[in-house]
């Protein structure tokens, strides 16, 4: 889409087509949702003012980028956003040439163009890292790392402050956009350069004083004394839909040659007013009625979350000293539930990961009992604190795992698959996994008792469609390092099931000819060594089902202790391969990686 030569008007209607085509799409096909839509006007400025074929458009999380992807050539092509082998529902450059960098997970983008700028100085080019972050990201600390270092380097980047809540700063009216506009303009920019070099550093000592000061002073009346302290220029607060003020302000930060801040105010779901403003469920959605707002909902069973947060809130009646945290997910990990009911007991510290793992560290060793609940894919952020900061110390701190396995439309940024495989090796580690709503109710009871650290895995929804459910086998309490055997068979043949595989493994067990027994790992850590070594002696043909990758996964676990025991067995794991896994209907998904229980069938035959 041709946007440089366009005027004004010309602009805001883009603006309403690009608003248009969203709510359209979304409202088909799910997606994220309010924030694209706030960021309608700062995309369509950013790509006037900018030059996306040659400077780098970084965009955190990403979840914004909808505008962008209507922009670059994918109008047609934005009908399957989300969907299996369509588009992905955040920038990636196999798509394109204008997605500077896959994004998924948050506060990543200054760094990013941190490291652009550097390589741009080196090769001595003409361009400039552009930069869109929401003020959520602004909580994790990573982004301060990035602008401690770009404070100091002084190299041009323009970061664009996607402001939807106002949580950085509130404004301060009209003078002071014309003050920070005023700060940041050639006339300024040159005059304090003069000042700084002809006057200031000619003044005697105490007069140098007073002037720093002063010049220090002006800048307490604007919003940006932080970021100005870092040493990035701050422009703003401006109205993030106020397409002429955008334009104008990026133009004056491209020209300032430095590292500056733009702070734009802009409104959740500009544009569908059923969804303007701080309404969390619109920021990502199903299906919905245009005209209504009302969400296409299908029935589906209680969630693995929702059964989380309930045993959870009732464990926490019963104990006083439990304690949990998450990391700006309340409502998808279940523990607003939680803050709701015990305030002072439980917290979401925004986009810090690791600072949730340390700190719970520290309550564990004060004699709390802290529950983590985090999604597999972020847990990956806080690794270092995991190892340093829970299991050196072997502290009993509990790991709740939310959307472990196949989280379906967000795709490869997102899908929990590796959280075995990064836990497994960790002295002191527990890991273990429920197989359905009940028995996740029990392992929560076992990791309260737990005097090490413990990590439980379960799936995003619910853990099998209602006839299938495991319940139909007798569902024990756990004890540490035991497996649940749910049948015995007439065959040679052992299905080894861990959490939601193990729902699996029954299903394929169902549609085979033979009669095969069912074995429910529920832990990878410490394994079951005992009734693996009795089964090894009736079972030589054993199949790993687990939504997890096979690289130092759960397969990968037992061949380690039929080595070590010289146990000779026929092993076959049916957890994932060495690959990143694409967006998409989970069943389509799962259907493309040969993993549906049809499927299994064929392969073990």
């Amino acid at each position: 889409m041709e946007i440089k030569s366009k005027n004004l008007k010309e602009l805001e209607e883009v603006c309403s087509d690009i608003r248009a085509r969203i709510i359209d799409v979304v409202s088909k096909k799910g997606g994220h949702f309010s924030s694209t839509l706030g960021a309608v006007e700062l995309t369509v400025a950013m790509h006037k003012v900018f030059d996306v074929e040659k400077d780098p458009f970084i965009y955190d999380v990403s979840h914004q980028c909808y505008p962008h992807k209507l922009i670059n050539g994918r109008w047609d092509e934005f009908e399957t956003i989300r969907q299996f082998n369509g588009l992905s529902g955040f920038t990636k450059p196999k798509e394109s040439d204008a997605d500077y960098f896959v994004a998924g997970h948050s506060s990543t983008s200054i760094s990013l163009a941190v490291g652009a700028a550097k390589s741009i100085k080196l090769k001595k080019e003409d361009r400039i890292p552009v930069v869109m972050i929401g003020d959520g990201s602004m909580s994790a600390g990573m982004v301060y790392e990035a602008l401690n270092e770009l404070g100091d380097l002084k190299l041009p980047v323009v970061i664009v402050l996607n402001d939807n809540e106002m949580s950085i700063a509130k404004p301060i009216g009209a003078i002071s956009k014309y003050l920070s506009k005023i700060l940041a303009g050639k006339f300024y920019q040159n005059f304090r350069d003069r000042v700084d070099r002809n006057i200031i550093q000619k003044l005697p000592e105490g007069a140098i004083y007073i002037a720093k000061k002063m010049e220090e002073s002006m800048k307490l009346i604007t919003p940006g004394i932080l970021f100005e302290e870092m040493g990035i220029d701050y422009i703003g607060p401006i109205d993030g839909h106020d397409l002429e003020e955008i334009i104008e302000t990026l133009n004056l930060a491209k020209n300032i040659k430095k590292p500056v801040i733009v702070h734009a105010h802009t409104t959740k779901g500009k544009g569908y007013p059923i969804a303007e403003g701080q309404h969390e469920h619109w920021h990502g959605v199903g299906p919905f009625d245009v005209d209504s707002g009302k969400f296409v909902k299908k029935a589906t069973a209680k969630s693995a979350t929702v059964v989380f947060a309930d045993a959870l809130c009732e464990l926490a009646r019963k104990h006083e000293n439990i304690v949990g945290v998450t990391a700006a997910m309340p409502s998808g990990t279940g523990i607003d539930k939680l803050i709701k009911e015990f305030p002072t007991r439980f917290w979401d510290v925004a986009i810090a990961e690791q600072h949730a793992v340390t700190s719970m560290a520290a309550m564990a060793k004060e004699g709390f009992k802290p529950f983590i609940t985090i999604y597999s894919t972020f847990l990956q952020r806080g690794f270092d604190q995991i190892i340093h900061d829970v299991c050196l110390m072997n502290l009993p701190v509990v790991f709740a795992i939310d959307r472990a396995g196949i989280v379906g439309n967000d795709g490869e940024t997102h899908q929990g698959a590796f959280d075995i495989s990064y836990l497994r090796f960790i002295p002191n580690m527990i890991l273990c996994a429920p197989r359905d709503d009940k028995s996740l109710a029990y392992v929560l009871d076992f990791a309260y008792e737990a005097t090490s650290p413990c990590a439980i895995r379960y799936p995003r929804g619910a853990f099998s469609e209602s006839e299938l459910e495991s319940s139909e086998f007798e569902v024990n309490k756990f004890e540490l390092g035991k497996a649940q055997l749910l049948k015995e068979g007439t065959s040679k043949k052992l299905l080894i099931g861990y959490g939601a595989g193990v729902n699996r493994a029954i299903q394929t067990e169902k549609l085979h000819k033979d009669d095969m027994a069912i074995l429910d790992l529920r832990f990878v850590k410490p394994l079951d060594e005992k009734l693996l070594s009795e089964l090894s002696k009736k079972y030589d043909e054993w199949y790993v089902f687990s939504d997890s990758q096979k690289q130092g996964g759960v397969g990968s676990a037992i061949l380690e202790f039929l080595n070590k025991e010289k146990i000779h067995i026929n092993l076959n794991s049916f957890e994932y391969e060495d690959d990143f896994i694409q967006h998409g209907d989970t069943k389509k998904v799962e259907e493309n990686l040969g993993i549906l229980p049809f499927q299994l069938v064929e392969k073990i035959n």
